[in-house]
């Protein structure tokens, strides 16, 4: 096992994979930018680095700040979390480089599948259904003329780079066909470096389900069943349980299956998330794989009693898995809601500020992943995401119960701070939700018709 873990990330994440190492007795060196200079994580960590000023470019997504911090605190190892570098393949081939062990796929792989119309056409090579859209990214609005004569409308424009929901543009008639191109090009290039964008054909009611694989450095995977991700706001992801609700157990066991399957032939390693639109009809369709730890891993380690932190670091060190498909034994219903720093009552913009009071929830089966605390201050810089609370029971009915219960015993207040607690309790009690009827479009549904618009209680 690694001797020192440098934490490539900050919030949450950061003290995740801190107290899995320290339970492993790896030690920890914790990065952060001066804006983060009271971060939670740098009481837990080992050692600590500062790589830089605020902004994220000329920190945590300042490879050469992160090497120089590896090389200065003696790590083998890096754990890059989600988001920032977490899937960057050149960030990965200069660990390797380095002779630092990156947590996550190789560069090789990184780069094969983090291009999204790349990974498409790589998913439809070895088995998986696709949504029919251009064969490769277009270079301009007429290009996406032409894909849209051929398929019709609506149309989804995506970056080609993207990833965690960004870059994403519905087109629904000819008239904004060169907006949106434009418009998604622009934030692809701002976003991700890298403007290029592709074009699929957009599906209006589907729900939106991922499956979790595990894969090894010695031809062994497994997955760990599905997340319903439907709730989410311009794809952003708000609430995400496992099992998904009304989703017939045969076309469970297909849509893990088939993950595991084309994990297996491309030769992956490590943690991996397949995300699919399942049709009215069950027809699921690939959309994207995640190469890391995703942000809802709690609702899937509450039901397996798997640690995922723990296996992403025993596979990178060259282990194999301890776990067979028929092992993993899926129970009861595990449910996550995402508490932001974001105000519903203005579409959720962003509301940083300092939190004069932050009192997290508790109880049995609770679980509250956060760096937050009261005298915090909430930075505009990063993602708002301030705390995310998993709850398990046995069944779903007593699941929604736990989670509503748990929502309501938050307190978090402060000059300017609104959340989306109050949003996250209205979608717990919509009909539609509670019938396991809902599809992507629930919480735009709710905010066009003024059902849902809570802030901070």
């Amino acid at each position: 096992m690694f001797d020192g873990v440098l934490v490539a990330n900050r919030g949450e994440i950061a003290l995740r994979v801190i107290r899995t190492c320290r339970e492993l007795g790896i030690r920890t060196i914790a990065v952060y930018s001066t804006a983060d200079s009271d971060s939670a994580a740098l009481r837990l960590a080992d050692e600590t680095v500062c790589i830089g000023p605020a902004p994220a470019k000329r920190s945590y997504l300042n490879a050469a700040a992160l090497i120089e911090a590896a090389r200065k605190s003696g790590a083998d190892a890096i754990h890059p979390g989600y988001g920032f570098l977490s899937e960057d393949a050149d960030f990965a081939d200069i660990c390797a480089e380095e002779g630092i062990h990156f947590i996550g796929p190789p560069a090789a792989m990184l780069a094969r599948l983090g291009d999204k119309a790349q990974a498409k056409r790589v998913m439809a090579e070895v088995g998986l259904l696709v949504l029919p859209g251009s064969e490769r990214t277009v270079d301009s609005a007429a290009e996406c003329a032409d894909v849209a004569r051929r398929l019709g409308f609506p149309l989804i424009i995506k970056a080609a780079a993207g990833g965690g929901g960004r870059g994403m543009t519905v087109v629904r008639d000819q008239a904004d066909l060169r907006r949106a191109y434009e418009s998604t090009q622009a934030t692809a290039r701002a976003v991700f470096g890298d403007d290029r964008v592709y074009v699929e054909r957009f599906l209006e009611a589907a729900r939106h389900v991922e499956v979790q694989v595990l894969c090894d450095g010695h031809g062994n995977g497994v997955y760990l069943g599905e997340r319903d991700c439907s709730v989410q706001w311009r794809h952003q992801k708000l609430l995400e349980e496992t099992p998904s609700p009304g989703l017939p157990a045969q076309l469970r066991q297909r849509m893990g299956e088939a993950s595991a399957q084309a994990a297996l032939a491309l030769g992956y390693v490590g943690v991996g998330t397949f995300e699919f639109l399942l049709d009215a009809d069950g027809s699921f369709y690939f959309m994207e794989i995640n190469c890391r730890l995703q942000v809802e891993h709690p609702v899937t380690e509450m039901v397996t009693g798997l640690e995922l932190v723990r296996e992403q670091l025993r596979v990178a060190a060259g282990y194999p898995l301890e776990w067979r498909q028929t092992d993993v034994s899926p129970r009861g219903v595990a449910m996550e809601c995402r508490i932001n720093a974001e105000d519903p009552t203005r579409r959720f913009a962003p509301t940083p500020g300092l939190l004069a009071e932050f009192v997290p929830a508790g109880g049995p089966f609770t679980r509250v992943d956060t760096h937050a605390y009261a005298g915090m201050r909430v930075t505009p810089h990063y993602d708002p995401l301030l705390a995310k609370v998993t709850v398990w029971a046995a069944d779903r009915g007593q699941t929604l119960a736990r989670m509503t219960r748990a929502l309501t015993e938050f307190r978090i207040a402060g000059p300017g701070v609104r959340t989306t607690i109050c949003f996250l309790r209205e979608v717990l009690a919509h009909p539609l939700f509670r019938d396991g009827k809902h599809t992507t479009s629930l919480a735009e549904d709710m905010v066009a018709t003024s059902a849902g618009t809570g802030g901070s209680p």
